[in-house]
């Protein structure tokens, strides 16, 4: 896809190809056959009950025949990006000398476009290994307005994904996040707070805050990436890429009086 010996720079390749260059390569993270199929049952039981703890998991896998100890469940659950949810908010941060932003979202009546954006990481399990997705998504409309998938969850490639929904689409008023670390970089919020964009960040263990996001994954999930079982991540790549343009533009979502996110977000009139 991109040749490092082409005259074209990696950034001007990348743009032509509507790629990001923290997915560049698509080459997935490996773990032991035994360690990627727990992962994969750990990110479908987090639908099911996200509210478990690494104690509750490790007696659940141990029940399914997993000779697993908590430390190990831990370091997994990790891997997946597993937040747990609370029954109380918590107040520490993933990265406790990063700012906190207070969540903005509660009782707010979101009534148009571009006023809420928000974004979220999730694990993406493949057949001999694992990648990571992100997705910036207009609550309004439930339009996907830019995704990227990437082997790290750098900070830098979050910024990238941003900055690149910035200058196709502008700046929403208020942008929702949750509290991990690359959210909370330097980098992220400056390109927030320099494009006069409102922060919004959920409460540590609280992802029901970002409840719009979550359904996305799951749709995501259920609908494609659990049924095709990508082999590597360049057909991951282009599977996705044919989802979300299907999402967009075909997929009729209730909650949108049964339109499709294109049509809401660019106000279509539905044949």
């Amino acid at each position: 896809m991109v040749d490092i010996q082409n005259k074209l720079s990696i950034v001007k390749q990348c743009r032509l190809l509507e790629i990001h260059r923290g997915g560049l390569y698509y080459k997935a993270k490996q773990e032991s056959l035994e360690n990627l199929k727990i992962m994969q049952l750990l990110d479908q039981q987090y639908f099911n009950t996200p509210f478990y703890g690494c104690r509750k998991l490790t007696f659940w896998l141990k029940d399914l025949g997993f000779k697993v100890n908590r430390k190990r469940v831990k370091r997994l659950m990790k891997i997946i990006n597993w937040q747990t949810i609370y029954r109380e908010p918590q107040t520490t941060m993933s990265n406790k000398e990063h700012k906190k932003y207070p969540y903005l979202l509660k009782d707010l009546n979101i009534t148009h476009k571009n006023q809420v954006w928000a974004t979220d990481i999730t694990y993406i399990p493949m057949a001999k290994g694992f990648m990571y997705l992100t997705a910036i998504l207009d609550l309004h409309t439930r339009f996907v307005l830019n995704w990227s998938v990437s082997n790290t969850m750098s900070a830098d490639w979050c910024a990238d994904v941003l900055q690149e929904t910035i200058q196709k689409y502008g700046v929403p008023e208020i942008f929702n996040t949750d509290q991990v670390s690359q959210y909370t970089s330097e980098v992220h919020v400056n390109m927030l707070l320099n494009n006069g964009i409102k922060i919004s960040m959920d409460g540590k263990g609280r992802a029901i805050d970002n409840i719009f996001i979550e359904r996305l994954w799951r749709t995501v999930k259920y609908e494609n990436v659990y049924l095709q079982a990508y082999p590597d991540g360049i057909s991951l790549y282009k599977g996705l890429k044919e989802y979300f343009e299907f999402y967009n533009t075909q997929r009729l979502h209730q909650s949108l009086d049964y339109g499709t996110p294109d049509n809401n977000y660019y106000k279509k009139e539905v044949a």
